[in-house]
């Protein structure tokens, strides 16, 4: 049986905030790892790409899921709960980055099975390491989840 040679990682980032997108991406570029990062604005853009409908019809299913809270049109939490009562996505860890640090936020998320809560640092370079320390937990150390057979 031939060796399968690392694949693309798919990321997909659900964030409004440009300058956040930015510093994303920059962190990602960096990696050791083959990635592509896929950027939706709003909780219905994320639901209708991890569903591939309307415009996504084509998009990949994402090895990870970066969700900021506070987005336009569907709260993250709606869609973190979304994924998480579909059976077709709710393996995919979801990492929840956003600027609120409630205690209360924070719990609700882990209830809703988040993988992870990374609370926005307000420091870019602070910023900027804590997503280099998230990718090098989620690519370099932990098992990523199976991806689906092709049908």
């Amino acid at each position: 049986m031939p060796e399968l040679g690392p694949h693309t990682l798919d990321i997909l980032l659900v964030e409004d905030n440009e300058f956040d997108v930015h510093l994303t991406e920059a962190a990602f570029r960096d990696s050791r790892v083959p990635n592509r990062v896929h950027r939706v604005p709003d909780g219905e853009a994320a639901i209708a790409f991890l569903k591939r409908s309307g415009e996504h019809d084509c998009a990949p299913r994402p090895d990870l899921i970066l969700l900021d809270l506070n987005l336009p049109k569907m709260g993250g939490m709606e869609v973190l709960e979304a994924i998480k009562a579909d059976p077709q996505l709710k393996n995919i860890p979801v990492v929840i980055v956003s600027g609120n640090s409630s205690e209360a936020e924070i719990r609700r998320a882990y209830e809703l099975q988040a993988s992870s809560f990374v609370v926005k640092p307000l420091e870019v370079d602070e910023y900027f390491a804590a997503i280099r320390s998230l990718k090098e937990l989620r690519f370099h150390a932990a098992s990523p989840v199976p991806r689906d057979s092709p049908a």
